[in-house]
């Protein structure tokens, strides 16, 4: 660092314009814009014009700009629910000695931090019955990336080809086609049949250069996937890695992934442990001991200490900076260490019982909430005959987008699927405003 040459003032542009300009022409580059690839389409050449202001007078504006959000019930789902975080979990998680700490590199002083990430992945390997859980990814969708590279990694075919259903969210599937960008892992859809797997359409579309096959369970259209053995065999049969997507909520209700064949499951943990942010995850990544050198982020792993006492530790680190370097596994930098240990204080107060009791109303309330749709003239709910978690597509007669903005003005926020089915979710939405949101709902199709 040359901070003491700097002319700008600022600590974070340390280098004089004599030493930048000797830095470029050893690269051989005219212009510091050259080292960045941005598109035109994105460039912005003008002025911002944003005035300096007094911290009270931005306090002030930032808060009127906030109170021009509508205060709306949502019933939106796809991937972000609201399941009540009891506040014991705000008290505990907030306490210093866990809001401040970064990664748990120095274990000798994080052992509380430690234990409870190792906690984290004890209760979602019982969940999933796989036999490594990692201690928090990103998100969902970065999970599927990592699971997919992590196939390439392991599996013996003749190509590197990943096959997701043709209902998967498109956020998601824009993520991974991203992750696998680099090492040319093309992506392919496969066929649904009424929200779940078509089991011929997905083998019509198998071949031995199929490294993964990606299914959800509960789908992005809430159904729950009743052919995953069937999958797994098929997967098997192709020396494809089979990846079950799916959260903590759901794996309490749902058969064990591990006794359906599933080599690797991934989803959003964060169904726990936080209210909905709309953005922030935590990716859940669990597979088979097997492949426990080439899982992606961390591990906690229980040692013994000089005095022969249990303790905790990260191991087996597949990181690129400090460990594996060129032969690193991912380039995550980083988890969500803080997240997962609201996850592992909130699943350690429902316990068993009542992790499988939240399961349970999430299924009956979609139910319900479904039947009183069906019973108004113009809706067909659910309009998949499956078995539904949390969520469920409705068939309109009118437009959905019309019946969507009348449900607006009137303060509920629901999902547009197509011109003709829209989505409802019933988490973090009361019987009270349940039974609003049917009577507005009947109001606007008359």
């Amino acid at each position: 660092m040359t901070g003491h040459h700097t002319t700008s003032g600022s600590p974070f542009t340390p280098h004089s314009a004599e030493e930048t300009e000797a830095m470029l022409e050893s690269i051989g580059v005219d212009d510091v814009e050259e080292l960045f690839d941005i598109p035109e389409k994105v460039r912005y050449e003008g002025q911002l014009g944003i005035e300096a202001r007094d911290e009270p007078t931005i306090k002030e504006e930032v808060a009127s700009l906030l109170d021009k959000n509508e205060d709306m019930i949502e019933l939106l789902g796809r991937g972000h629910y609201d399941h009540y975080v009891p506040s014991v979990v705000d008290q505990l998680s907030g306490r210093s000695e866990f809001l401040t700490s970064y990664t748990q590199y120095q274990a000798e002083v994080t052992q509380g931090f430690l234990q409870a990430l190792f906690e984290f992945q004890s209760m979602l390997r019982e969940l999933t019955g796989l036999d490594v859980v990692n201690c928090s990814m990103y998100d969902a969708a970065s999970a599927i990336g990592e699971a997919a590279t992590l196939a390439s990694r392991v599996r013996e075919t003749s190509g590197d080809r990943v096959l997701v259903p043709d209902v998967l969210q498109d956020n998601r599937r824009d993520v991974i086609e991203n992750y696998v960008a680099g090492p040319e892992m093309p992506v392919d859809s496969y066929p649904t049949d009424d929200g779940n797997v078509d089991v011929d359409g997905l083998r019509s579309k198998m071949d031995e250069d199929v490294v993964m096959v990606y299914v959800e369970s509960p789908t992005a259209r809430g159904t729950i996937e009743e052919r995953v053995a069937e999958v797994g065999e098929l997967a098997d049969e192709f020396d494809a890695m089979f990846t079950l997507g799916s959260d903590p909520v759901a794996l309490a209700m749902l058969e064990e992934p591990a006794a359906a064949g599933v080599d690797t499951v991934v989803g959003e943990a964060d169904v726990l442990g936080l209210p909905n942010s709309f953005g922030m995850g935590t990716g859940l990544f669990a597979t088979k001991k097997d492949y426990v050198r080439q899982v992606p982020g961390r591990l906690v792993g229980v040692s013994e200490d000089s005095n022969g006492k249990r303790s905790y530790t990260l191991t087996l680190q597949t990181r690129e900076q400090h460990i594996r370097r060129e032969r690193a596994t991912s380039n995550i930098c980083t988890n969500q260490a803080w997240v997962a240990l609201r996850i592992a204080m909130h699943m350690a107060l429902l316990g068993p019982s009542g992790l499988v009791d939240l399961a349970t109303e999430s299924v009956e309330r979609a139910r319900d909430l479904a039947e009183r749709v069906d019973d108004i003239d113009g809706f067909e709910a659910p309009a998949h005959d499956r078995h539904h978690f949390r969520e469920f597509v409705v068939e309109t007669d009118a437009p959905a987008g019309t019946v969507a903005d009348e449900l607006a003005e009137e303060g509920f926020a629901v999902h547009v699927l197509n011109e003709d089915e829209l989505q409802f979710c019933v988490t973090g939405v009361s019987d009270e405003e349940l039974d609003e949101f049917v009577s507005t709902l009947a109001e606007v199709s008359a």
